[in-house]
């Protein structure tokens, strides 16, 4: 029987290889815990606590901008000695005003996803942990950026089982884990020093891009929103100044309708 020759240059570069693969994974299973539960969960107390005044807000200020923009397009009627048509002046706001509905309508799915995620059973904190546990043991065997080599057939599991773990099927997951076996199915290949360096390379590029991910998303909402559900008295600041601007957009719409019916009479 050959000897087999192991050179320590490379056994070193595996060791780092695999060491790079369990930071991205782990890395990976962080951002995607940040994205569908930590986040979701933010959203879901937010919305509770405050979409309903917030939707209102903002459903006042586009109100009272329409209605400055009608009181516009009513002048320039007069202005060009033009017969006034009330009709052909609510096509064109509601052309130019599609953009704030669209938005509305966004906010108002929020709401209902929130209402939904409050209605669901959690996961006990054991659960969760296992959860977790399994989800990241599977991110490391299936994930094409961790293991290049994996077949279109396991990304579609990985697929199954990302979308298992942003509703919390715990079930789901652990079917997915008793598919892969115990074992990872990691081959180390005979490759060359210059492979294996570039493997690196791209691994070290990925746990790069994974970190950014994650600045990105707690940097934006709804993970900013943390520091206002997290806290009782941000919280009360943050209603105090949403009833306010409610206030000042629904008294300059009362203002701009008694202009208009001003400007018609």
């Amino acid at each position: 029987m050959d000897n087999i020759i192991i050179f320590p240059e490379s056994e070193s570069l595996q060791n780092e290889l695999e060491a790079l693969r369990s930071e991205l994974s782990s890395l990976f299973a962080k951002r995607d815990e940040l994205r569908y539960v930590i986040c979701k969960n933010i959203e879901m107390k937010y919305m509770l606590e405050l979409g309903n005044l917030e939707y209102k807000a903002y459903e006042s200020m586009c109100y009272m901008l329409r209605l400055k923009r009608k009181m516009e397009l009513i002048q320039a009627k007069k202005n060009r000695l033009e017969k006034v048509v009330l009709i052909e002046i609510e096509k064109q706001l509601d052309r130019e005003f599609a953009l704030y509905q669209e938005t509305l309508n966004v906010q108002i799915e929020k709401m209902n996803e929130a209402l939904e995620r409050n209605e669901a059973e959690f996961l006990s904190q054991e659960e969760g942990k296992l959860l977790k546990k399994l989800y990241r043991n599977i991110v490391k065997v299936l994930h094409p950026d961790i293991n290049p080599n994996v077949t279109e057939e396991k990304i579609q599991l990985l697929n199954q089982a990302v979308t298992a773990y942003k509703n919390g099927n715990l079930k789901t997951l652990e079917i997915i884990a008793v598919m892969m076996g115990e074992e990872t199915f990691f081959i180390k290949p005979k490759e060359r020093i210059k492979q294996l360096i570039k493997e690196r390379e791209r691994l070290q590029k990925a746990i790069g891009e994974v970190k950014e991910e994650i600045r990105k998303i707690k940097s934006e909402y709804p993970y900013i929103m943390k520091e206002i559900i997290e806290n009782p008295q941000n919280m009360e600041e943050k209603r105090c100044q949403l009833k306010k601007l409610l206030e000042e957009y629904q008294n300059i719409g009362k203002m701009y309708e008694r202009r208009i019916e001003e400007m018609m009479e």
